[in-house]
């Protein structure tokens, strides 16, 4: 068997032993006579899963016991329409958005089907290559919340600081970045992931939500769109992903073995100074981005001539590196450096990029 470097920025590559572990238990989970996909989520056997991989996530984050942990479905996208539905009690309800990239666009596009959203900061008059100056941010303080998205994938522009410019909640779309680093959940009111980058596979979204933001939900709100809904039926007022559930779990479990969070940042940390180092070390290599914003987990970086793209990236499928191909609305490349990437890999990646500027540059 010989498995690729996966640098694609979703889904991504899963920790090989969490895959092999899967393998293993795949036709029966611990003399359950069944796989994990066959078990009824209401059965004693799957409700274990699930209970275990909340305390792991609770313990890997440090999460309050105020808030709420829900497992849901629909990716971060449904989330788009969730926070507003949940947070805006009526149409004339204010939020707060910054605009940093294709992600909190179109989050905010969404938004403004539901209440009176404001983009209190953009960078897209650069080209979202940068974070707006948080002295620029023009927020209300009667908002209901101010939503960013700490990490734009396709950008590659990133939060290295939580906004302290407002009185509302923080609700943040942490795709990208939840769990590959500690955070301080208090500071947050809500927190939302889509699975499939650093913390399982695509088809499970995780949303961490303070309590006190539970009963906020305009009346028209449908039950399964309703937080409160979720967090009253711990997360199974219908069938759940339960094998994704159950695979996110032993990612968190994976995460532990490895020393929690701590370790992961110092490991994603030094992955993306290694990379980042070859690109400003090169004259053939260029960042798109601001130094003081880049990204760990997803770093573009572009040519000097776009004809050179077909030959860079089919020499890198050929060398295993695959998925290198930036996203069609920006071009160029892009790398992601989710947690399962290791350091072997990054280097595979910057001794490829050497040799092919030895040949071409």
């Amino acid at each position: 068997m010989s498995r690729i470097y996966n640098f694609s920025a979703g889904p991504a590559a899963l920790p090989q032993a969490v895959l092999e572990r899967a393998r293993d238990e795949l036709l029966e989970w611990q003399d359950a006579g069944a796989s994990v996909m066959e078990l009824s989520h209401r059965s004693k056997a799957f409700l274990s899963i699930a209970q275990a991989a909340e305390a792991d996530l609770r313990e890997l984050l440090a999460i309050p016991e105020h808030y709420k942990v829900l497992f849901l479905q629909g990716g971060a996208t449904a989330q788009f329409a969730m926070v507003p539905l949940n947070l805006l009690p009526d149409a004339s309800s204010r939020a707060d958005y910054v605009d940093t990239g294709s992600w909190s666009a179109k989050a905010i596009k969404e938004a403004g089907r539901y209440g009176d959203v404001q983009v209190v900061a953009s960078s897209k008059d650069t080209q979202y290559d940068r974070i707006p100056a948080p002295d620029q941010w023009q927020v209300r303080q009667d908002a209901a919340y101010l939503h960013y998205t700490p990490n734009e994938t396709i950008g590659g522009v990133e939060f290295h600081w939580v906004p302290e410019v407002s009185d509302a909640p923080l609700v943040v779309d942490m795709s990208s970045t939840l769990l590959s680093r500690p955070i301080d959940v208090s500071r947050f009111g809500l927190i939302y992931a889509g699975a499939q980058k650093n913390i399982g596979p695509a088809g499970l979204t995780l949303v961490i939500v303070r309590e006190d933001l539970l009963d906020r939900a305009r009346a028209s709100t449908p039950a399964m769109l309703n937080y409160a809904t979720h967090a009253k039926a711990d997360s199974m007022a219908n069938t759940p992903p339960t094998y994704a559930w159950y695979l996110a779990g032993l990612v968190f479990q994976w995460l532990k073995a490895q020393g929690g969070l701590d370790t992961m940042a110092r490991v994603n940390e030094r992955k993306a100074q290694t990379l980042y180092g070859a690109i400003d070390g090169s004259d053939f290599y260029r960042s798109p981005v601001a130094a003081d914003c880049r990204s760990w987990m997803n770093v573009p970086f572009t040519l000097p001539d776009a004809e050179l793209d077909g030959a860079f990236l089919a020499g890198a499928e050929e060398a295993g590196l695959s998925s290198l191909k930036g996203h069609r609305s920006v071009g160029g490349m892009r790398a992601s450096l989710y947690n399962a990437m290791p350091q072997d890999g990054v280097d595979a990646l910057v001794a490829y990029m050497q040799d092919f500027e030895r040949r071409h540059g």
